[in-house]
């Protein structure tokens, strides 16, 4: 019993510091590989650094050894030259194996278009009308220590990617702007994704479950705080939610129809905004709207809010290139682009009285 309990802690100590074995055929692949070229590199260093202890307590000068004298031994060169050789050819045919394996992206069963952007990811679902983007949903207050951090701080998300298990599922990764790169430790899945270019991945789930990643490029203020979430479910359970996402969607398209003939009152607008601008502002221009000086410019009292109404939905839809001012265009619905930018021209004293309805949000981007 106490020989079981020490081999599980062992085993579960050795967990934490090696390499995930992961979920899928491919990161078990993976993590076999590591583990064998591991074991040669053991043996390599034993035999090596046992020789060199035992010529230096055995051959050493005190015990009267004399240095044998082999320059320009051929049996000596053939032998360094043949046995790192046939070790690395016994690393590499594996390695090749398992890498051949990684990139082989043919009869996926499921693509999904995976782009990033300072700070957060968007999914499209390439077969489908399904498109989102998925944020980080732990709390400031965590990030602040005014609460205690959670199991999965940082690690949060509002909308997770949603796959189903036993399927290939193919993942088409680029960027909106800088470099980021999509990382699922126990899919063995970490891709660059670069502005202009796509690269491919893919993974095969075998179990259902949540699992957790992260961008591991460091792509600007907010990289810490762009964590992946992946769901896989049941493939009966994922048609199902598949569904729901395109009715959900359509329905949304048809409200915002709607949308561009009513005009919504001041406090609905400021209402909405506030929440809006608390998840996807705050973190730049601060609660406050007094921005960081030097840093991000301060929408309290600044002549973009309080003046110029058309150059400020169009600042918020398109961003400012060469800034990290983001496009939110395709972020926000024409309802939340409405109110985020009526609550900027009216919270902490700007107090314009000026609201910004959904139809000039939509006019700006049509151009009609």
């Amino acid at each position: 019993m106490c020989a079981t309990l020490v081999s599980s802690v062992a085993v579960a100590e050795r967990s934490d510091i090696n390499l995930r074995q992961g979920v899928t055929d491919i990161s078990e692949q993976v993590y076999g590989l590591h583990m064998t070229i591991f074991y040669i590199c053991v043996i390599i260093g034993v035999l090596v650094f046992g020789a060199m202890l035992y010529a230096m307590i055995f051959h050493r000068k005190s015990k009267g050894a004399k240095p044998a004298n082999f320059h320009e031994s051929v049996k000596v060169e053939v032998a360094w030259t043949i046995v790192p050789f046939l070790i690395l050819v016994g690393m590499a045919v594996p390695a090749a194996k398992t890498l051949i394996a990684m990139e082989d992206t043919t009869e996926a069963d499921v693509t999904v278009l995976v782009t990033g952007s300072q700070w957060k990811w968007h999914y499209k679902y390439m077969d489908h009308e399904v498109d989102f983007y998925s944020l980080m949903a732990t709390q400031q207050e965590q990030i602040a220590n005014k609460f205690d951090k959670g199991e999965n701080y940082l690690l949060e998300v509002d909308k997770p990617l949603v796959i189903p298990t036993g399927q290939k599922v193919r993942f088409l990764i680029t960027s909106d702007d800088v470099i980021h790169s999509w990382w699922v430790p126990d899919f063995a899945v970490k891709k660059d994704a670069n502005p202009g270019f796509i690269n491919e991945a893919w993974t095969r789930v075998n179990e259902p479950g949540i699992y957790r990643g992260q961008c591991a490029e460091l792509c600007g203020k907010d990289h810490g705080f762009m964590p992946v979430v992946v769901v896989a479910k049941e493939p009966a359970e994922y048609q199902s939610w598949l569904a729901e996402q395109e009715a959900k969607q359509l329905k949304a398209k048809e409200e915002e129809q709607k949308l561009l003939a009513m005009n919504m009152e001041m406090d609905e607008l400021m209402d909405v905004g506030k929440q809006v601008y608390q998840s996807a502002c705050a973190a730049c221009h601060m609660p406050n709207g007094e921005g960081l000086p030097g840093v991000f410019p301060a929408l309290k009292g600044s002549d973009i809010a309080i003046n110029d109404m058309q150059k400020h939905i169009d600042v918020v839809v398109n961003g400012v290139p060469g800034t990290a001012m983001q496009a939110f265009g395709k972020q926000l619905s024409l309802k939340e682009l409405a109110a985020v930018i009526t609550y900027e021209r009216n919270a902490w004293g700007n107090d314009t009285g000026e609201t910004v309805q959904a139809k000039d949000v939509n006019a700006l981007i049509t151009g009609n």
